[in-house]
């Protein structure tokens, strides 16, 4: 990396989300907006599962592993992405960019086993409801969330390793993205990324594909179950709690495969900060609502706490 053309690089410079300053007001106020109500929400769904007795059971323990990922995700890299929105220069010191790049790829595939996780909870509570509580105890519930985290962390190494190796020429054409992610980093490399690119689908094939079969796998089997209830109630009832996990899921898979699995080729301009927006931005925004909306028991948990607030305001006036 020290001969010819070839240097260590001391950055990285992005373009950004756009290049035209007549949108940079009005991207940061939406992706600032977008920011600060992820982080509301997420913050005031964990802050109801902890309070509430009511929610202390393994579905919303695994939920609030997945509100803090999604915290950690934005957290990651949309605040930078706001500075960037602010200067004109848009440049990266390599380190940060390289842990970036690797801190991004391990919350992305820790959140592939966290769902497998919570698929498994679901498949528990309604095929095995006798044993549901005897199985997926609270330290069952840690293990596989803890193991969703470490193996997040470990499978990315390889990847964010071989790409960190690569080398860079001085003079390289800019990130054309808003943060270091893997893809948008090997296009700028200056050597063949052809090893690079096979080790992406070799790795994430496995890491996406397994826990999706599992996931898969768990509703194959809570829908015959539920289909052998024999009434439509019960059978709505079962189901209930399964349908915002699936919306997650489609989010979540559907745009994941979208920037890490496409076939090789030509996309169109823009596509890939698209796809990242949608699963850095969008997504962790709306996950905390998917899971709100037609819950019951966070509906009872948040009029309770409303409530306890309203008390309080009263007893505080009339003191």
């Amino acid at each position: 990396m020290g001969q010819g053309n070839m240097t260590t690089l001391a950055e990285f410079l992005l373009l950004g989300l756009s290049t035209s300053p007549a949108l940079q007001p009005l991207l940061f106020a939406a992706v600032l907006t977008s920011y600060l109500a992820t982080l509301l929400g997420n913050a005031f769904l964990v802050t109801l599962i902890l309070l509430d007795i009511r929610l202390h059971r393994p579905m919303y323990h695994l939920l609030t592993h997945l509100a803090l990922l999604d915290v950690s995700y934005v957290s990651t890299t949309v605040p930078q992405a706001l500075a960037h929105m602010l200067v004109q220069r848009r440049a990266l010191p390599f380190a940060r960019c390289g842990a970036q790049l690797y801190i991004a790829l391990s919350l992305g595939i820790t959140e592939t086993f966290l769902l497998a996780s919570m698929a498994v909870d679901r498949y528990l509570a309604v095929c095995r409801p006798l044993h549901y509580a005897a199985i997926m105890t609270p330290s069952l519930c840690g293990v596989l969330a803890g193991g969703a985290w470490a193996l997040g962390f470990l499978l990315s190494v390889p990847n964010a390793a071989a790409a960190l190796r690569l080398p860079y020429c001085l003079g390289h054409p800019p990130i054309d993205h808003f943060f270091c992610e893997l893809p948008a980093v090997l296009r700028v490399a200056c050597t063949d990324t052809a090893p690079n690119r096979a080790l992406v689908y070799a790795m994430g094939v496995p890491i996406l594909l397994g826990p999706f079969g599992c996931i898969l796998a768990s509703y194959s089997l809570i829908l015959a179950t539920a289909l052998r209830l024999p009434s439509a109630r019960s059978r709505r009832k079962a189901l209930s709690t399964c349908g915002a996990h699936l919306a997650v899921v489609g989010l979540f898979y559907g745009t994941v495969t979208a920037m890490y699995l496409r076939p090789k080729g030509p996309s169109p301009a823009g596509h890939p900060k698209l796809t990242a927006v949608f699963y850095i931005v969008v997504t962790p925004l709306l996950n905390p609502l998917i899971y709100s909306l037609r819950n019951k028991d966070v509906h009872r948990a948040a009029r309770y706490a409303a409530a306890r607030i309203q008390g309080l305001r009263a007893s505080g006036t009339e003191s």
